[in-house]
């Protein structure tokens, strides 16, 4: 949250568009920026149960987008939770993994990005990216590559090295 300013209640703003960049459909890499631990109260698909509400930083050709994914830490959603570890290279296929959450921040991996279409609260027509599928850190996929090299930090990483 570097980037994080707090007004004063008569303070003078200007910005009126959020910064947000929609990326192409494709295969990126990413950096895990944070992860928050919350609870979710449960509903009609999905009990109360832990969640883990994961930052990721999305490396596209010209910008870089953040997505926000939550992984619910119940066994209807285990296949995902070892989806997220095997991608950052914490999980070994076919082991079993004590979840380690501290390792997760500032992991690095792959994944698939589309554009999803919804419907504002107001009724107009929105767009976001979302994650589709998190590859596995052995899975050799070409990613789309940032034109400035220096735009991603460490750029020459090695799965599940941190």
């Amino acid at each position: 949250m570097s980037d994080f300013m707090e007004y004063g209640w008569e303070d003078e703003i200007v910005n009126e568009s959020g910064d947000y960049t929609l990326l192409p459909e494709g295969d990126y890499d990413f950096t895990i920026q944070k992860f928050e631990r919350a609870r979710h109260g449960g509903s009609e698909k999905i009990p109360p149960c832990n969640k883990a509400v994961v930052t990721f930083t999305i490396w596209g050709a010209e910008d870089k987008t953040e997505i926000t994914e939550n992984f619910f830490l119940c066994n209807k959603f285990e296949w995902k939770l070892s989806q997220l570890f095997l991608s950052i290279g914490l999980k070994k296929r076919g082991e079993p993994l004590k979840m380690n959450w501290n390792a997760v921040t500032g992991a690095k991996g792959k994944c698939h990005v589309y554009i999803d279409s919804y419907k504002k609260n107001d009724g107009s027509d929105g767009k976001s990216n979302k994650i589709k599928k998190l590859y596995a850190y052995d899975e050799q996929i070409n990613t789309i590559k940032p034109a400035n090299p220096q735009q991603t930090p460490n750029a020459a990483w090695k799965p599940g090295e941190f």
